[in-house]
């Protein structure tokens, strides 16, 4: 009886644990399927925390996320900018197919097992599916960020009556081509949806060549200077050019140009023809101490010797066939510097320079002539020939000139270094491949003729520049003042190359 009583009891406690057992199990399954209904601890779609909500609340909070505005900020401005407007467009679907993928897709009793034993889902990461408009985001930053944030340069101003410049401003560009990604970035991060763009700066913007030309007549003005003064100017880099002559402060025409005695500036066609007679031939030690005492010396004596290496009787014309040959019709010597007698019948030549009605207020020299703008030609001529080894010099002159020759030549003409004029108006230590001259042929005399010319090469730009003046010797033409003069009109010009820094 007592064994019947104890199965009795056995078998009640079997099925009363199975039944808690059913009922837990049971339980058990209710909450796995609910849990199914939502995605698993630590998901993120698209980098936005998803876990625990549901598809739609998953929805909503990328949604919410990935259509707030990016803050754009460029150059002092804050724009808030809505993605669609740039052409961002979100495939919020794929993305949740794949994320009720990993929340479905796995074997329902084996994620029920797992439950069981208390074992959490491996979180996944959905990543961003989204394409961006690039053109359209072009447009945008073309049409409603750069014309609104974009500074202009604004340029140096010459200061009237002096060589120096205003500080002008440089322009602010916004760089595009560098923004583009940026904002690329901003639109596909959850949490990094501020950029900071950049712009390109373009430096100060040179003044037009007319402002220039306007300084250095105000500067001519405000020196007081009462003579003739004929300037030529042009940027080697564009061919570029200001061209002018003043009698007593007032314009005279340069059609024809104005003919001035050329002096000692006449060295550099005499040392350019000696190579073109010559072409390659090695220089011996006494033409080179020749060459160095009539360009650093300023030597008569020598210059007349170099013109007797091209020809002994007949170098002075030799020198003019050559220059004409060029193209320089106002340009020719007649004689030598130190003989009386010309090789030529009838000292000097008819040229369209000396034959101007007021070709008098010059008093140009009968044997030795040029005008501004032939200097600066031939000067122009001998860079393009040492730069590029072409030009004139090289077409003109064939197997006879070269860049090698050329750049020989300036390197002769940057050691006429005598600190004054041209010099003496641009910093220590700037090239300048020139030739001065004056006459008469004493330092502190009074003067009726003082003239330099040269390549000038600086940072911001190479340039010619040839100035020549003259007075009368009734008039009081001292060194010194004309001698700033000079210096100033180079300063306005270097400063017109090597505008000061903001």
């Amino acid at each position: 009886m007592r064994n019947r009583n104890s199965n009795i009891i056995m078998r009640g406690t079997a099925i009363l644990l199975l039944t808690v057992a059913l009922i837990l199990a049971f339980i058990s399954l209710i909450g796995y399927s609910r849990q199914r209904d939502y995605y698993p601890s630590g998901m993120t779609i698209a980098g936005v925390p998803v876990g625990g909500l549901d598809p739609q609340a998953a929805s909503q909070r990328v949604l919410q996320v990935y259509s707030s505005p990016i803050e754009i900020q460029y150059n002092g401005g804050v724009i808030q900018v809505d993605p669609t407007v740039i052409g961002f467009n979100m495939d919020l679907e794929s993305m949740l197919a794949d994320a009720d993928l990993v929340r479905t897709g796995n074997s329902f009793w084996g994620g029920f097992w797992d439950y069981l034993w208390n074992r959490a889902p491996q979180a996944a990461q959905v990543p961003l599916r989204a394409t961006i408009a690039e053109d359209r985001l072009r447009i945008y930053l073309q049409t409603n960020i750069a014309p609104r944030y974009d500074q202009s340069s604004t340029p140096a101003q010459p200061i009237a009556g002096t060589p120096n410049y205003t500080h002008g401003t440089p322009s602010q560009t916004l760089d595009i081509d560098r923004a583009v990604p940026l904002i690329d970035g901003a639109l596909q991060s959850s949490t990094n949806r501020v950029v900071v763009l950049s712009f390109t700066r373009v430096g100060v913007a040179r003044p037009a060549i007319q402002d220039l030309e306007l300084q250095l007549k105000q500067i001519i003005s405000t020196s007081g200077f009462g003579g003739v003064i004929g300037l030529d100017t042009i940027d080697l880099q564009n061919g570029q050019e200001v061209h002018f002559a003043l009698n007593q402060g007032q314009p005279i025409s340069i059609q024809p140009d104005l003919a001035f005695t050329a002096a000692s500036t006449m060295k550099i066609p005499i040392l350019i023809s000696y190579f073109i007679q010559h072409g390659k031939a090695p220089i011996d030690n006494d033409t080179n101490s020749k060459i160095i005492a009539m360009i650093h010396a300023s030597d008569d004596a020598a210059s007349d010797d170099m013109m007797r290496l091209i020809d002994p009787d007949q170098g002075p014309l030799i020198v003019t066939k050559y220059m004409q040959k060029l193209g320089l019709q106002n340009t020719f010597i007649a004689g030598f510097y130190c003989s009386p007698q010309s090789p030529c019948p009838e000292p000097g030549l008819n040229t369209p320079a000396n034959q101007r009605p007021d070709s008098a207020i010059t008093a140009p020299d009968r044997e030795n002539q040029i005008t501004t703008s032939d200097m600066s030609m031939l000067l122009e001529d001998l860079y393009q020939c040492a730069q590029t080894g072409g030009g004139a010099l090289i077409a003109t002159f064939p197997g006879k000139m070269n860049k090698d020759i050329c750049n020989t030549i300036i390197n002769y003409l940057e050691t006429d270094k005598i600190g004054v004029l041209i010099q003496a108006g641009v910093p220590d230590g700037t090239p300048v491949a020139h030739k001065h001259g004056w006459t008469p042929g004493c330092f502190g005399c009074s003067l009726t003729d003082i003239s330099d010319s040269g390549i000038v090469y600086t940072p911001g730009g190479n340039f010619v520049l040839s100035i020549y003046t003259y007075r009368s010797l009734d008039s009081t033409f001292l060194f010194d003042p004309t001698n700033l003069l000079f210096a100033n009109l180079a300063q306005a010009v270097y400063n017109y190359y090597n505008l000061p820094n903001q």
